[in-house]
């Protein structure tokens, strides 16, 4: 089968597309997929260039994957052959979604309804079950109330914004100059050019000194730091880059709750945690189907255009997704 293997560790160039990878065996716990559409995601770039890892079998990247079941483990009882599916993949996993088949655990996957699209479901478990998990399953916004999340034209980012609209907040993003009307587009009541303009005193300003109820930020522990300061009484902030400061923090001054996401990790847990990825891509995928979500602004490649897409998204270059097309149904 066609695969893009990590050649050589330690770099993204020791990427390279091959054409006699063997087609991988699922374990009695696995399926194995037909990869119809991959998404491309920051953690391809950074395992790439890890130059630690030393694996017996060339690793082929790729976690965000959406297909068609082609085999099944002798355990497995949730799919057949010929079922739609899409799942996050484990880092563990060598077989990933950049090659025309893959394997992944059965009992963490989701089916896909025939109404989404492969490559609209490439581009959800990543960034979509992390928005998910952030809005709906650890912040449970009240509505009328306000959020801030940053990077609104990312992908997680902008499923963050579409479901706290749909819980019914003020939404607050933010994101580059050219990508404010895209993040409007998806929702945002107002967008704040982060390089032109103070984002807290914005913040500040907007909200008359009171500052919001949640913030989602998936940039590092500085901002998150800063996010303290405009945070209302009793806030809480949900993290997937790094904790603030906690020396900034004052105890009994506004009872904030700080929400550590880490849905990469669920994956290498036990069989009840597993499944609860499964559970979340059952509920996003109910979501895209009635039309209450829709994927970011999708860019759309071929196999031997991941690697130069690799670089333009390490490079800061992308707006919404990229998802590349391994095979046409």
């Amino acid at each position: 089968m066609k695969a893009l293997i990590l050649d050589e560790p330690g770099k993204l160039e020791g990427l390279k597309v091959i054409y006699d990878r063997e087609k991988p065996i699922p374990k009695e716990n696995e399926i194995r997929v037909k990869v119809h559409a991959v998404g491309l995601n920051p953690s391809d770039y950074q395992t790439a260039s890890y130059a630690g890892l030393n694996d017996d079998r060339k690793r082929v990247l790729g976690l965000e994957v959406a297909g068609v079941v082609d085999a099944v483990g002798s355990d497995v009882k949730n799919f057949k052959v010929g079922d739609r599916v899409y799942y996050l993949r484990s880092i563990l996993n060598l077989d990933g979604g950049f090659a025309e088949y893959a394997c992944t655990i059965a009992h963490a996957t989701s089916k896909l309804p025939e109404e989404v699209p492969f490559e609209v479901a490439a581009v959800a478990p990543a960034a979509g079950f992390t928005a998910y998990q952030m809005v709906i399953q650890k912040l449970k916004p009240e509505q009328g109330k306000k959020i801030l999340i940053h990077g609104g034209a990312g992908g997680v980012g902008g499923y963050s914004i579409q479901l706290a609209k749909l819980c019914g907040l003020t939404v607050y993003t933010t994101c580059l100059g050219k990508d404010i009307e895209y993040a409007k587009s998806l929702g945002a009541d107002v967008a704040i050019d982060y390089v032109k303009e103070d984002v807290y005193a914005e913040i500040s300003k907007l909200t008359n000194g009171r500052g919001v109820d949640y913030v989602i930020n998936t940039l590092n522990p500085e901002s998150a730091t800063k996010d303290l300061d405009i945070l209302a009484l009793n806030g809480q902030i949900a993290l997937t880059a790094g904790f603030p400061d906690f020396s900034k923090l004052h105890f009994y001054d506004k009872g904030i709750s700080i929400h550590e996401i880490a849905l990469g990790i669920v994956l290498n847990g036990d069989y009840e945690t597993q499944c609860e990825i499964a559970k979340i891509g059952d509920k996003f995928a109910e979501l895209l189907e009635e039309g209450k979500i829709i994927s970011p602004k999708l860019t759309i490649i071929s196999i031997e255009e991941i690697l130069e897409y690799l670089v333009k998204m390490k490079e800061g270059k992308i707006t919404g997704k990229v998802v590349a097309k391994i095979i046409s149904e």
